[in-house]
């Protein structure tokens, strides 16, 4: 039995500060009250993944037959790629809106919008981005922050080239971040993120970043830790430091592991020792005990740098729903149905024998003899109706169909069509109006998170970038690539970066469907004299998506019409000079 010097000396050398106590509180208490939305995910993610029954709450059903239709799966994958299609169907998804005329000018603009569409591609953005859907989807809930990132390579020589200097984008899970999900915004809520990095990690960073050497000064604290656990037992940590650390049980199994807790808290922080309210802070805790580093959140929004949006937001709660949460139920149902029909098919086809009186053992199968008594003995197959298994098939496409619709996704056949042919145009029109759910949450996702986080990794360049950078611009009028150097006084302007690919996706669609409308009625005719041709030819390149071809410059078709004229030309006048000349020998 372990007395009472062990448990006081542990208390003593495990005692955490002030900003460490709270923290860890604030994550235990938050955490534990969203333990049944966690479970919830966890069940979709199960349902999800799933290649069979046997992971899911299906399990529990008596069916022989243990078939999933991963229909959750394909609405998941279906909405991932429209999405991510929509945010992204070309090259220019980006625009910058300056403020005042200064800001807007060409060269501010063409600098602003060059430097970050060349820093989104070499930071991988886009790939971070589709991390992102797949929580927007998956949890309904998905958050992202960005930081600079300066990444260089030693060669032999001592030379060090940079591999990424620039802002990047970074995902964080929503099982790592927990807020008070009753606040009125998510901006007015503290956060506090949770991530785990090895020793190594953090003493490599330590070592390539000579200001954030206060991790040298952790892992030291952790390395006395760490022997003096050794000799302690469970019971002794039990009884003297009674709590756990996500993932790694008990604190001693903790200390034993090559891993180190972060949580980091962003907001305002109440000090009780000294009663002082700290505003706008951001402070970084280890093993739950140790304070780190505290420090203004360090940005010219005044907010933690972590964006978030919701699928469908609930009432007076931040934790919004996801598309696919309440299709589990419906899940369920198509694989209750589908083993249902499967055992049903399999009584079907080896239905099961009513034996009657004294027969002798037989093998039931092609060509069985099975001898039987005089005195009245048989054996008879029990038929089965084939009814409710055609019914099954009928209700598992009707639930399907249903979870498309219920889940926003974008089905050419989710319009309703009246009776009576349709032109292409009245199509497309249903179509658009059958896609608006899907629309809507693009569009929600673009300007809440998306917007933000491009603005944020902006102003992250602009702060922490101290020399030239050279990047590869494309001119759109001459269709040529250059190469153009950009300054922190050229990224430096007031205004915002906008993302228009999800709201120029759906619009350009429409557009293009009502210009053709527009000139295949007699309105064309009357408006054809007042058209400006090359203004068209952009507006079909932009619609299309064409711009990478060159397919349309100015009079362009005329140059080559002139081109093919003047080499049919000459061929008929070789062809005839050919045809006047008498054959060599010949006698004239």
């Amino acid at each position: 039995m372990a007395g009472k010097k062990p448990v006081v000396e542990l208390q003593s050398a495990f005692a955490q500060d002030d900003p460490a106590a709270f923290i860890a509180n604030k994550w235990d208490q938050y955490n534990m009250q969203r333990g049944g939305k966690i479970e919830e995910w966890l069940e979709l993610r199960n349902y999800v993944f799933a290649t069979d029954t046997s992971s899911t709450s299906n399990a529990s059903l008596p069916w022989k037959n243990s078939t999933t239709l991963p229909k959750l799966c394909q609405i998941r994958d279906n909405l991932y790629s429209n999405y991510l299609s929509a945010l992204f169907p070309n090259d220019s998804w980006l625009r910058w809106v300056g403020f005042s005329h200064e800001d807007s000018v060409r060269n501010k603009a063409q600098a602003i919008q060059s430097y970050m569409s060349s820093k989104a591609r070499e930071s991988h953005f886009r790939t971070e981005m589709g991390k992102i859907l797949y929580d927007y989807i998956d949890y309904g809930n998905c958050f992202a922050t960005v930081d600079f990132e300066s990444t260089y390579k030693e060669m032999p020589d001592g030379t060090r080239i940079a591999s990424y200097v620039g802002p990047r984008l970074y995902r964080i899970s929503p099982l790592d971040i927990v807020f008070n999900p009753l606040a009125s915004s998510f901006e007015d809520t503290f956060k506090i993120v949770r991530s785990v990095k090895s020793v190594g990690e953090l003493k490599r960073i330590a070592d390539e970043n000579p200001e954030e050497s206060y991790w040298l000064d952790a892992l030291e604290r952790r390395e006395k830790l760490t022997r003096l656990a050794g000799g302690y037992s469970y019971e002794d940590f039990n009884k003297s430091v009674g709590y756990e650390v996500d993932g790694f049980g008990n604190l001693k199994e903790y200390y034993e592991s090559e891993y180190v807790e972060i949580l980091t808290f962003y907001g305002d922080f109440h000090d009780p020792s000294t009663g002082e309210l700290k505003t706008n802070k951001k402070i970084t805790i280890v093993d739950r005990a140790m304070t780190v580093k505290e420090e203004d959140i360090p940005n010219w929004f005044g907010t933690a740098p972590i964006w978030h949006v919701g699928w469908r937001f609930r009432p007076d709660n931040l934790w919004a729903m996801g598309p696919l949460d309440n299709l589990v139920g419906m899940q369920y149902r198509i694989d209750h149905l589908e083993n249902l029909k499967a055992d049903a098919m399999d009584l079907t086809v080896h239905p099961p024998l009513k034996i009657i009186g004294e027969v002798e053992e037989f093998e039931w199968g092609p060509n069985a003899h099975i001898l039987i008594d005089e005195g009245g003995s048989d054996v008879q197959e029990l038929g089965q109706n084939l009814n409710g298994i055609i019914t099954a098939n009928n209700e598992i496409q009707l639930l399907e169909d249903r979870m498309e619709a219920y889940a926003g996704a974008p089905r050419e056949a989710m319009g309703i069509r009246t009776p009576g042919e349709k032109t292409a145009f009245e199509v497309q029109s249903l179509q658009n109006a059958a896609g608006r759910i899907f629309q809507e949450k693009i569009n929600t996702f673009e300007i809440e998170l998306l917007e933000p986080a491009l603005n944020g990794m902006l102003e992250v360049a602009r702060r922490n970038m101290d020399a030239a950078d050279v990047i590869r611009v494309t001119d759109e009028d001459l269709g040529i690539d250059t190469f153009l150097t950009v300054t922190k006084e050229d990224i430096t302007a007031n205004g915002k970066l906008r993302p228009i690919g999800a709201r120029h996706f759906a619009k350009q669609s429409q557009d293009l469907q009502n210009v053709i409308g527009v000139f295949n009625s007699p309105i064309g005719q009357m408006v054809a004299p007042h058209t400006s041709g090359k203004t068209m030819a952009k507006f079909v390149e932009d619609a299309l998506g064409l711009s990478g071809w060159k397919m349309f410059r100015p009079n362009v078709a005329v140059a080559e019409q002139a081109d093919t004229q003047s080499l049919m030309n000459q061929a008929s006048e070789d062809v005839q000079t050919q045809a006047s000349t008498p054959a060599e020998g010949s006698i004239g």
